[in-house]
């Protein structure tokens, strides 16, 4: 399965995010704390440069909390400080405010002390497609002020949000990157929402999704769709035995794949299957009964 996706737009949001970058003071980089690798643009560091930057993990309310300490310490020893946060509850938003307030405290008194007047802190989020990016905003502004929706692509134009009279936010599109150089990426990007199911094969990625968690996280799929033992089968063979389990027949009894693809993706990026990452640090093995 080769995957690449770079609508139109998201060229014109990487010309947009150059251009709005001198106009902010502070960067909000949202990642999928299920994928914090994979949900990286690798565009991202040469576009902001030294701009000063939050790293905020999203959805960590669907992510594995063991992995979730794990990629906190990973990203700490390289001096990236990290924010788990859930645009649903609102968890971390505050700390995220606060981390505002002492990332641009010095520039803001200087500018005072040279007689300017004093202003909001300017900053913009970035994060690829279906990251969660306007429900973030929403929630940390405390309304509606961005379009939302459980697909990616959503937000198509930048806009400004007062967040409270010391914070201004400026929403952009989500965007993705014109190659990806590992196709796991590609693949993880797929499984979260980030790639429109509409130009993928669902079956093929159900059964991909599958093949993956039956070695992360055995015991989670074994439960959810009532399997039996996983050794030696393929990502297809788990889908046709869920398919059976869960009733997806059509005449003549063969499985719909289509239908329990369905099931399965809605499944795993709803939380359904359980609190699962998909990736880890470097150098370590994920497995479900070893992270226990």
């Amino acid at each position: 399965m080769i995957i690449q996706w770079f609508p139109g737009h998201m060229a014109k949001t990487r010309r947009v995010i150059s251009e709005h970058l001198k106009l902010v003071d502070v960067v909000i980089e949202l990642l999928d704390a299920r994928i914090p690798l994979s949900s990286r643009n690798p565009e991202i560091d040469s576009l902001l440069k030294d701009k000063p930057r939050i790293i905020a993990f999203n959805k960590s309310d669907l992510s594995d909390p063991k992995q979730n300490s794990k990629w906190k310490d990973y990203f700490s020893k390289q001096g990236i400080s990290v924010i788990y946060t859930n645009s649903i509850t609102g968890v971390g938003l505050g700390e995220i405010k606060s981390k505002l307030k002492q990332l641009t405290r010095k520039k803001l008194e200087s500018a005072q002390a040279r007689g300017r007047m004093q202003r909001p802190i300017k900053t913009m989020v970035v994060g690829i497609p279906n990251v969660g990016k306007s429900a973030f905003i929403n929630k940390i502004a405390g309304k509606a002020s961005a379009e939302t929706g459980d697909r990616p692509g959503v937000t198509r134009s930048q806009q400004w949000v007062r967040i409270n009279p010391e914070i201004i936010l400026l929403d952009t599109p989500g965007i993705l990157w014109p190659k990806f150089e590992d196709q796991s990426t590609g693949l993880n990007l797929a499984f979260t929402g980030a790639i429109k199911d509409e130009i993928m094969d669902t079956a093929e990625l159900a059964a991909k999704l599958l093949e993956k968690l039956a070695v992360i996280y055995p015991e989670k799929i074994k439960t959810r769709y009532k399997l039996g033992d996983l050794e030696g089968k393929k990502g297809l063979d788990l889908l046709e035995e869920a398919g059976r389990n869960r009733g997806c027949l059509v005449s003549g009894g063969e499985v719909d794949l289509n239908r329990i693809s369905v099931i399965v993706l809605d499944e795993f990026r709803g939380g359904k299957i359980g609190k699962i990452t998909l990736e880890t640090p470097a150098g370590e093995v994920m497995n479900e009964k070893t992270d226990s």
